[in-house]
């Protein structure tokens, strides 16, 4: 009975010990995704730059449009990785939070309502410095995360994943229904807002990234150290208080750490759709439900979506150019609507 009891010890620990060495083969194939990335996003675009501009560049020499262009683009490339970390991660802590697989800042509406509250923010109050827009921002995600998810709440079986959808997607609606009537009769800032719902990473500058920087970094923080909540969460909650744990105070935290990351995003570049819901969904794929694990690849994984989006929308109307939340949307929603397919999911 000993014997059979170590080995059965030792086929699981040579189990894990494979299941790791995968993942961490993935994780490093992620990683040369992301540099390779990193280095087509400055690089490509309406003119492509060659690697003596960059080399060049380095060099300090700032003499022609090539290393002009660098210049453009560094900004850029970085708000896009930040941003898609961002999203990725929020994406992967809603789906663990509510256990709901169609969960993402888009589809709940989060990201709309942060855009609501700063469109509000503009046209009523003449809101215009950085910080304004972030707080306003992170109000109005907060906000409407709790709403959506008290409306799917409601009735018999609780927060479905389906009542969950409908509520988030109705909110949505009603919320851009309500932005279009605070900005049509302000003329005077349409245009820049339209151009902002778009949700994009062009004509990015240091001077918009730095304020948000201290925002996302205590949201990457909390929404990283929630791994092992998120995996007792995962198993019920019944199951996870006889475990000890606080069912409330750890969704509540975990929470808190995708709201931040939303809001401040969507401050900075706009309300960008489906990434959130694809990527947690591509990683779990390759390396399990384990968030310890799930967590750092859907950073990563949605650090490398939005980047390969910008360069696609850069490559795909030269000589203009495709914003990236139109990409994610083409991307995102025939993956959605697989999901649901997938799910089979029937209550109402």
């Amino acid at each position: 009975m000993t014997t059979g009891i170590l080995k059965t010890s030792d086929r699981r620990w040579v189990s894990a010990t494979r299941s790791n060495r995968v993942r961490s083969l993935w994780l490093a194939g992620l990683i040369a995704v992301l540099a390779l990335l990193l280095a087509l996003s400055v690089t490509v675009g309406t003119r492509n730059v060659e690697w003596s501009d960059i080399a060049a560049a380095l060099g300090g020499t700032q003499d022609n449009i090539g290393q002009a262009a660098i210049a453009l683009r560094i900004p850029r490339t970085v708000l896009a990785l930040l941003a898609g970390a961002s999203l990725g991660l929020a994406g992967a802590i809603m789906q663990g939070v509510t256990r709901n697989p169609l969960a993402d800042p888009g589809i709940l509406g989060v990201n709309m309502g942060a855009s609501l509250a700063v469109v509000i923010g503009v046209a009523w109050f003449g809101m215009s410095s950085a910080h304004a827009y972030i707080w306003t921002a992170i109000a109005g995600a907060g906000c409407t995360a709790v709403f959506v998810y008290t409306i799917g709440s409601l009735g018999r079986g609780g927060a479905t994943p389906l009542k969950l959808a409908l509520a988030g997607a109705a909110t949505s609606i009603a919320f851009a229904s309500l932005t279009v009537a605070v900005v049509l009769p302000r003329g005077d800032i349409a245009g820049g807002i339209q151009s902002w719902q778009i949700g994009g990473v062009g004509g990015a500058t240091y001077g918009r990234i730095v304020p948000v920087l201290p925002f996302l970094a205590v949201g990457f923080a909390i929404s990283l150290l929630s791994a092992r909540k998120l995996n007792s969460l995962a198993l019920g909650d019944e199951l996870a208080a006889g475990l000890g744990e606080r069912v409330a105070v750890a969704r509540a935290v975990a929470s808190l750490g995708a709201i931040l990351l939303c809001g401040a995003t969507t401050a900075v570049c706009g309300p960008i759709g489906f990434l959130g819901l694809v990527v947690p969904h591509l990683c779990r794929t390759l390396i399990g439900v384990d968030h310890r694990w799930l967590l750092p690849f859907s950073t990563l994984g949605g650090a490398c979506l939005l980047l390969g989006a910008d360069v696609l929308g850069r490559i795909a109307a030269r000589p203009g150019e495709i914003d990236v939340g139109i990409v994610t949307a083409l991307i995102g929603a025939p993956f959605f609507i697989w999901i649901v397919r997938r799910q089979r999911v029937r209550e109402l």
